[in-house]
């Protein structure tokens, strides 16, 4: 029985759309989504994998089935027919391409500008940052603006990264961390609270903002399960925000070639609830001045030779009566213990 061409046609369409759905929604390909901007660029994703997968099938089901229908038939040795200037069919290969490029490129930027990447700066004071951007001193000792960079575009500069997303601006105050990057380490300070740590720890449900930076060289800022990435710029700040939803241990990667142990340059951002992130807070503050001999860091320039060689001492086991014995041997040399 002969199937008409319009039929299998339409047949075939609909068996290549059905697959390419369910593909798309069904690849596995992405890790868990573990942030409030993962849903979108997972959506992105998931049209890209749908596109893709029909294209792949028409294009590979077409070539085979131009092998098997045009083969060479035994003891045939003349030359094809030859065909050329089908107009209509250039026409729509060119059409094809030019609509999918143009959905992907209009659906990618509402994605971007969902995410808070048109402007990382709007829930900046940009007049404050303005200010002291301006004060800060140029390379050749004179006061400029030339590492002014991350206000509100439409003071005629360019910003950085991505920010608050559009409408959460003004939910609650947002945890800032300033990222730095370094050969071969991150290192994460919070400006709020005076603890710095080489792991990062954020509350779930809470508005994290990043401010990143680059003590040598170009790094990248990735959080995979968050769909998130940013360059971290020496001399330079871009901003990052996002928002935790799951509780977890995430890695954190650099995602561009830093040096010879750049595959070694990772670490972990640990989500967890607001009670236990409030609890290591609290285990790893600063101490404050009157418990200043279990800081982290002093100013051995304001100590004096007994304080700062106290934590030695005791280290090494040395009390009272050792200093006393070693006292009484300097001042007589001839006795031999």
């Amino acid at each position: 029985m002969n199937i008409p061409s319009q039929i299998s046609t339409l047949i075939a369409g609909i068996f290549i759309t059905l697959i390419s759905l369910w593909y798309g929604q069904n690849h596995g390909l992405m890790p868990v989504a573990a942030s409030s901007e993962a849903g979108d660029v997972d959506g992105l994703f998931n049209l890209m994998m749908t596109i893709s997968t029909g294209l792949f099938i028409l294009i590979q089901g077409a070539l085979i089935l131009i092998v098997i229908k045009f083969r060479r038939q035994k003891n045939d040795q003349t030359d094809g027919p030859s065909t050329h200037g089908n107009i209509p069919l250039e026409m729509l290969w060119t059409a094809i391409p030019t609509v999918i490029v143009f959905v992907l490129a209009v659906y990618s930027f509402e994605v971007y500008n969902a995410m808070g990447g048109l402007d990382p700066m709007a829930s900046h004071d940009h007049h404050q940052q303005e200010i002291a951007h301006n004060h800060q001193m140029s390379p050749s000792g004179q006061e400029g603006n030339e590492s002014l960079i991350a206000m509100a575009p439409g003071q005629g500069t360019v910003a950085l990264g991505i920010g608050t997303p559009p409408g959460q601006e003004g939910q609650g105050e947002p945890l800032e961390v300033n990222v730095a990057g370094m050969q071969y380490a991150w290192i994460f300070t919070y400006p709020q609270t005076g603890v710095i740590s080489g792991e990062m720890h954020v509350p779930v449900g809470q508005l994290v903002k990043l401010n990143i930076e680059a003590n040598d060289v170009i790094h990248a800022f990735w959080l995979p399960e968050f769909r998130i990435k940013q360059d971290a710029i020496p001399g330079r700040t871009s901003q990052l925000g996002f928002t935790a939803t799951r509780v977890g241990d995430y890695p954190i990667i650099c995602a561009e070639l830093c040096g010879s142990y750049h595959g070694g340059m990772k670490t972990r951002l640990i989500v967890e609830t607001p009670e236990e992130y409030q609890a290591w807070v609290q285990e790893n503050q600063f101490a404050s001045a009157d418990t200043m001999e279990k800081a982290v860091a002093v100013n051995p320039t304001t100590m004096s030779e007994g304080e700062f060689l106290a934590p030695y001492a005791s280290e090494m086991g040395i009390d009272s009566q050792t200093l006393q014995h070693l006292d009484h041997s300097h001042h007589h040399p001839g006795i031999i213990q």
